[in-house]
Order: C-alpha cells, then structure tokens, then sequence
C-alpha cells in the first residue's frame, strides 16, 4: 500500500488545515488508518486514528476536540480535519495504515507510511 499525504501549509493561529491522505495499490476500507506527526529535533507522535470499521476514533489530549479524523473508503482516502491550529501544533504530519481493523497509537504497529506533510503554525 502506498499513501500520499498532501494538505500542509502556512496558516495563522486560530486558523483551520484539511490535511488527505489517498492510499493506493490496495484498499483501506477494513482498516485502521490513522496520524503521527514529528516536530523538528522530536519523536514522532500520535495524533489521531480511525478504526476499520469507522465506528471508533482516538485522538491524543493536545488535539482532542480541535482535530477530526475522518475516512471515505469509496475514495480510498482519509482526512484529518484540524482547527483552532496553535503554535505547538507546528509538525511533519505523517498518515499511516495498519493491516489490522482496530486502533493503535504505537507508530511500531502501523504497517505502510506515506510522506510527511508540513504544517507551520504562525503566532
């Protein structure tokens, strides 16, 4: 599975990024897909995942009710909607896809990786 993140850009504190990640070379519908992101000189993180199933979503604190994750399985692709952007959150976001339908936000248990996107969050 290959996967293509695309969305980033440069936009000021309070403002709003859509960021996609199409997949292809094989379905993601069935699996959990979710986001990681890497500031400069840190660890790549957890953000956000969906389940196979679309029925459960996780997101980590410093996100919770800013960022929407999302998935269109008919489009082969999936979303994370992030508002009320700050300054921290200023990251390479990364999407990724397991081969199993439920949750994880270790990033040693997500299978495939696309490009990172960059996101820069001005004061």
């Amino acid at each position: 599975v290959q996967l293509q993140a695309s969305g980033g850009g440069l936009v000021q504190a309070g403002g709003s990024l859509r960021l996609s990640c199409a997949a292809s070379g094989r379905t993601i519908s069935g699996y959990a897909v979710g986001w990681f992101r890497q500031a400069p000189g840190k660890e790549r993180d957890f953000v956000a995942a969906i389940s196979g199933t679309n029925a459960s979503t996780w997101y980590a604190d410093s996100v919770k009710n800013r960022f929407t994750i999302s998935r269109d399985d008919a489009k082969n692709t999936f979303y994370l909607q992030m508002n009320n952007l700050k300054p921290e959150d200023t990251a390479d976001y990364y999407c990724a896809g397991r081969n199993r339908w439920f949750i994880a936000t270790r990033r040693d248990l997500y299978d495939y990786w696309g490009q990172g996107t960059q996101v820069t969050v001005s004061s």
